[in-house]
């Protein structure tokens, strides 16, 4: 996908044929079944840190899709905030993948990171083509966002221990369903090698 402009107007600093999604990751994990989703989450969690280290070390850009809770007035830095500072369940993992100054964020009103968001437009002004998708919960905003960027052409790579479900095996099926169907490569983050991946091997 070409660079539409060099200004800081119509374009981003960076430039990547691939990106690393990280879907709500930053979440109080104060909801119905975040008890049950927050095992889970925990139990990938070191993979996921790994991951988006060696993303940033390869030149991968981390875009932070979250979920604006149905507040149209919330920002993502104060969801942050909430996260790290109000004592919530989902503290340690807000602090682990913390995004850093650079990284970008974009807040969705549903369950695709593409719905209503301007997730498509920083893709298209970063020139990504390849997606790394990763995050809560698979069978529900993983599996929507997949889905989006597979009619958008993307090439998808969702690797499965950087996601969880509320259920194991939800997240499982959900896996299978978007190799099948979506063609994703559902290897996990320790089978592929960036270069490999940015090439498109």
């Amino acid at each position: 996908m070409p660079r539409f402009s060099r200004d800081l107007h119509g374009s981003v600093p960076d430039e990547s044929t691939s990106a690393l999604l990280l879907l709500d990751v930053i979440s109080d994990f104060e909801f119905a079944g975040a008890a049950e989703l927050l095992v889970h989450a925990t139990a990938m969690l070191p993979r996921l840190t790994a991951l988006k280290a060696r993303a940033r070390q390869a030149g991968i850009p981390a875009v932070y899709v979250n979920d604006n809770f149905g507040r149209w007035t919330s920002d993502f830095r104060h969801l942050l905030h909430h996260c790290l500072s109000d004592g919530v369940r989902g503290e340690p993992i807000a602090r682990a993948l913390a995004p850093l100054d650079d990284d970008y964020s974009v807040l969705k009103p549903k369950h695709s990171g593409f719905f209503g968001t301007s997730l498509e437009l920083v893709l298209k002004y970063l020139g990504a083509s390849s997606l790394i998708v990763t995050g809560f919960t698979t069978d529900i905003c993983v599996a929507f966002t997949a889905a989006d960027a597979y009619m958008r052409e993307y090439r998808l790579w969702i690797p499965s221990d950087c996601t969880a479900a509320v259920d194991a095996r939800h997240h499982a099926a959900a896996l299978r369903y978007m190799e099948r169907v979506l063609g994703a490569d559902i290897r996990p983050s320790t089978e592929m090698e960036l270069p490999a991946f940015q090439r498109g091997a």
